[in-house]
């Protein structure tokens, strides 16, 4: 939890100094920086239960769940350069229960490309993906079986290829050159077989394959965004057709500025984790705020913020 309260004020910091400067030349605002765009958002869901005297039972609950979700892009000229920033950590205390965690994630992404062609560009990049605080096998209770912690495991991907973005809402990345380190850095998860671990004792695993990532989001109506990830990972070194799967739907349900709804559903199918298909699924709703400062990456008029209609 600590590690989330500091990595959340760090990044909040970051982009409370990222002002845009806007000059005011009469009826057209000029944007003296067009080569950066920021959407980023804060989000705080609360869900409660309570009962008394209720003849068909229950338990009191109450949960919460706290994200931050930043995309930075730059481009100029034949450059693009993108990063993704992604942190949620959750809790639920049941009476009778206790606390158990409900949603943790770190999620950190950065893509450089350079323009070969109408929508194409030759890519290098960087992933790396892990979690806040300790998991049990029955969610936060200590007595449980110890499934993860931080860093145990923490997958860093570094990888060169090509990036496919024809729009801000399409973006495919394939990297038949990518390295993949899975690092476990508690003691008590470093035995042989767990997340791919040879020997007990290890502290990382090295694979090197191909890396496949895609983004698409679409609006279906109103105030209403839906966002598509997918990531395939083969390791040619060893059982190449044992893939690495992984997708994630995001269904915002925007009520106004301050409040939305959520609908998330995470797949994932990793053979050195477990030989079973995962699936998580949350519904929160509660407070969130949106920073956009617009995109302008481009002279569309659409993209043009700055510009009021």
């Amino acid at each position: 939890m600590k590690k989330f309260l500091f990595i959340l004020s760090f990044v909040l910091g970051i982009f409370a100094n990222a002002q845009v400067v806007i000059i005011d030349t009469g009826s057209v605002k000029l944007d003296t920086i067009k080569h950066w765009s920021v959407l980023g958002k804060q989000s705080l869901m609360i869900n409660q239960t309570s009962f008394s005297n209720w003849v068909g039972g229950g338990a009191n609950n109450v949960g919460w769940l706290a994200g931050v979700d930043y995309n930075i892009t730059y481009e100029k000229d034949k450059d693009l350069w993108e990063n993704i920033i992604l942190l949620n950590y959750g809790q639920n205390d049941t009476q009778g229960i206790g606390v158990r965690k409900t949603q943790d994630l770190i999620n950190v992404s950065t893509n450089y490309g350079r323009k070969v062609s109408k929508s194409w560009y030759l890519s290098a990049g960087a992933g790396f993906l892990s979690q806040f605080a300790v998991g049990y096998e029955d969610g936060n209770n200590p007595e449980a079986t110890k499934l993860s912690n931080f860093m145990a495991p923490g997958y860093l991907n570094v990888g060169l290829g090509i990036t496919y973005r024809p729009n801000d809402n399409v973006n495919v990345s394939l990297r038949p050159s990518n390295a993949r380190w899975t690092f476990v850095l508690d003691k008590d998860l470093q035995t042989a077989g767990s997340y791919g671990l040879k020997a007990d004792g290890d502290a990382s695993l090295l694979q090197f394959g191909f890396l496949g990532t895609a983004v698409y989001k679409v609006k279906l109506m109103e105030n209403v965004n839906l966002s598509n990830t997918a990531s395939v990972f083969s390791n040619y070194l060893d059982h190449p057709e044992r893939l690495v799967l992984a997708y994630g739907m995001v269904l915002n349900l925007k009520v106004n500025r301050f409040i939305s709804s959520n609908i998330t559903v995470d797949v994932m199918y990793d053979h050195n984790q477990i030989q079973k298909t995962q699936l998580k699924q949350t519904l929160g709703v509660g407070l969130a705020y949106t920073l956009n400062n617009g995109v302008k990456r481009s002279e569309r008029k659409d993209s043009q913020w700055w510009i009021k209609k």
